[in-house]
């Protein structure tokens, strides 16, 4: 069984089906959401709330784990297990959790400052080990939760309290950090397009291993219409390059058609169609195992969005963290049995 996106669905197979019929009400808490009107964060829950219920698990078999910030407030909003966890942390308890835990639906909410940040370390070694979770990573290019200083993403030359004089720093481009930590699935949706970011995230679910779906945000308080060129009619037809895995890579209006094709240097540049032969399309492989297709994808635009990449850039199979530790655990049982005493006085002694 696949996704509309041709993705498989078979990545939580292990985890027990409900055994009831579930709508999004019976994924909502009793906690008044508290983000400010228009943010950004209103349209995810609402995209997750909605398709939660097919996946047919049960709630109590579901997880969500966040650490600081704007975005961490996600757990209180899902009638679910969750905890809102410190700083940047979230993937680590994350880990423990599918760990230990391979009946849970394991899922991480986190924002560009508490993922990017502090917690870029635990987010890299999550995706590099391929732990079997889902992170979602809410990008805004500002702080909210702590009034707006600039953050790991935030536009070079940006005016903010913490950086009066404009943003010295070279900022992240968190598909392109995956994609170079060797995340099995990474994508980029929007907020403000539902039907997009349901399945994106519908596929980010699906799959077993390390999903990082990166998640265009608008802050209305602090970095208000970052992301607006993607939301006006014509700039968006313009601008926006939505991934079909197998499918060339086109976009644009009608009457001023574009294509990623590769230059005489092999690097990825837009043209076009009308400048170029078909076959000198670029077709987009979501499961090529090099991630050096997937990484050009994700350099085109940057930060001025120009275009602006979003879809499924990686997608392929390999072992899980949790599945191979869990192994290694019963191999071991089964050889010789544990003696917790040997271990605690080993032969490794020193006398001072």
């Amino acid at each position: 069984m696949t996704t509309d996106l041709g993705f498989p669905t078979d990545g939580l197979a292990e985890v027990p089906a409900s055994g009831e019929e579930l709508s999004a009400k019976d994924f909502t808490s009793d906690q008044e959401v508290r983000w400010c009107p228009g943010c950004g964060d209103y349209a995810v829950l609402a995209a997750v709330r909605g398709f939660l219920p097919e996946l047919g698990i049960a709630r109590e078999n579901t997880v969500f784990v966040s650490g600081i910030g704007c975005s961490a407030r996600f757990p209180y909003y899902m009638n679910t297990y969750g905890m809102h966890s410190i700083h940047g942390r979230a993937p680590t308890i994350a880990t423990g959790l599918a760990t230990t835990r391979p009946d849970l639906n394991v899922w991480v909410v986190t924002g560009d400052g508490d993922g990017l940040s502090i917690g870029g370390n635990h987010l890299v070694h999550a995706l590099r080990r391929n732990v079997n979770i889902t992170i979602l990573l809410f990008n805004n290019r500002i702080y909210g939760l702590t009034k707006g200083q600039y953050s790991p993403t935030s536009d070079q030359g940006m005016v903010t309290k913490s950086t009066p004089a404009g943003s010295v720093d070279t900022p992240f481009n968190p598909v392109s950090l995956a994609l170079g930590a060797e995340a099995s699935f990474v994508a980029r949706t929007l907020d403000s397009d539902r039907a997009h970011l349901t399945e994106t995230l519908r596929a980010a679910a699906a799959h077993r291993g390390s999903s990082l779906v990166e998640i265009y945000q608008n802050c209305p308080i602090f970095n208000d219409g970052a992301f607006d060129v993607l939301k006006d009619k014509d700039e968006k037809q313009r601008r926006l390059i939505q991934l079909h895995h197998d499918q060339p890579i086109t976009f644009g209006p009608e009457h001023e058609r574009c294509g990623v094709v590769r230059d005489e240097n092999g690097e990825l540049q837009v043209a076009k169609l009308s400048e170029v032969d078909e076959h000198e399309l670029v077709t987009h492989d979501a499961h090529r195992d090099d991630t050096s297709h997937a990484f050009a994808l994700s350099r085109l635009g940057g930060q001025h969005l120009d275009p602006t990449v979003t879809g499924v850039f990686r997608q392929v199979s390999r072992p899980t963290y949790d599945d191979q530790a869990r192994a290694q655990l019963s191999e071991a049982a089964e050889q010789k049995p544990p003696d917790l005493q040997k271990l605690l006085t080993g032969n490794n002694t020193w006398t001072i």
